[in-house]
């Protein structure tokens, strides 16, 4: 973690303050839930320390202020997304297998696979992404880029390289689509299955991930279609 994130106040460790790594995760897994129910404007550190089962001291030793806090749940979840998305797609480079279905799988899956994990976040970091993707203040704005433009370059690229006539422009809306796409469908809220009437699965991750992929892929070619272009006639 870098920035704000590292920030702490220099106080003494609160004496029978359990070590770092642990509590640590307890208050970081306990942020997560309420900087998701709350937003970061509705949440407390006195809620994240009772939710967390801590002193509030401790909150201000480790992360200094929850704003620091705040940022350091984005950072450890979309550490562990990029660093799958990186690794699944050196493998793909490694044999050879790059596609645009298999790109937007690879950027995709990390996403979607965490959202519907409660182990690793779950509906609750769902939340707290969706809050800050969408926002449109100096804190979201500036921790959505500090995590995750890097990653979106690296896709960008790649994604402009394998369609042909598609503008690096192009790119930049194909992906953000495909983001927005990943966000919707992380946390399984039972829409699926209300509005098929039950023929489809929303616990179904390869069927959800497959659709969204074919449709991604289909949208981001139409992207690179001369009539897609502005002015086109």
């Amino acid at each position: 973690m870098g920035g704000a994130a590292l920030a702490r106040l220099a106080v003494t460790r609160p004496e029978g303050a359990p070590e770092r790594g642990e509590a640590q995760e307890a208050i970081l897994d306990a942020a997560e839930i309420v900087f998701g129910e709350s937003g970061f404007h509705g949440a407390t550190t006195r809620a994240i320390a009772v939710r967390a089962q801590a002193n509030a001291a401790l909150i201000h030793y480790y992360f200094g202020s929850k704003e620091a806090l705040y940022e350091a749940v984005i950072a450890r979840r979309a550490g562990a997304i990029n660093d799958e998305r990186r690794a699944r797609l050196a493998e793909l480079h490694a044999t050879g297998a790059v596609t645009l279905e298999a790109l937007l799988d690879t950027l995709l899956r990390p996403t979607i696979s965490l959202g519907r994990d409660p182990s690793r976040g779950g509906a609750h970091y769902t939340r707290v992404l969706g809050h800050a993707a969408s926002g449109t203040d100096e804190r979201s704005h500036r921790v959505t880029s500090a995590y995750y433009d890097g990653i979106a370059r690296v896709f960008i690229a790649e994604i402009a390289a394998i369609v042909p006539g598609l503008s690096r422009e192009g790119a930049v809306r194909g992906y953000l689509n495909a983001i927005a796409v990943a966000i919707s469908l992380m946390a399984p809220t039972g829409r699926v299955q209300d509005l098929s009437d039950g023929t489809l699965a929303d616990d179904d991750l390869e069927e959800m991930l497959g659709g969204a992929v074919r449709f991604v892929a289909a949208g981001i070619r139409a992207l690179a279609a001369p009539d897609s272009k502005p002015g086109a006639s």
